[in-house]
């Protein structure tokens, strides 16, 4: 595998969806509720006004890697015209998403779990 410094920030959003989209998931199977109510309370969370939102909860606490990271992927140009959200929502919430997957990408779980944690109990 490239090293990631190396992969695009449309490799690493596409990641960092994933990552992002588990987080929301392990901490809302903490609550044993039906399987249809888990699906509609994880889209809550799991979208791009709700990303974008997170970033700001998060923004004061990164480095200024973690940052320029971010900044790569909300500067992505993509084709996709948000439906429920604005452009500026959209491109925050790629950001958020391609710092995941470079933080995943790069073994630093820690801080994954150390910046998703800010956003749960500012965001909950």
């Amino acid at each position: 595998m490239q090293k990631v410094n190396e992969l695009s920030a449309g490799t690493l959003a596409f990641v960092g969806d994933a990552v992002y989209g588990l987080l929301v998931r392990q901490r809302l199977a903490q609550v044993n509720r039906p399987i249809g109510e888990l699906h509609r309370l994880s889209v809550t969370y799991v979208n791009a006004n709700s990303q974008a939102e997170a970033f700001k909860i998060i923004e004061p606490h990164l480095t200024e890697e973690e940052l320029t990271h971010y900044k790569h992927g909300r500067n992505l140009h993509t084709n996709h015209t948000p439906k429920q959200s604005s452009v500026a929502q959209y491109h925050s919430a790629t950001g958020l998403e391609t710092l995941f997957g470079y933080l995943h990408l790069s073994g630093k779980i820690d801080r994954i779990n150390q910046l998703f944690d800010l956003i749960w109990q500012n965001q909950v």
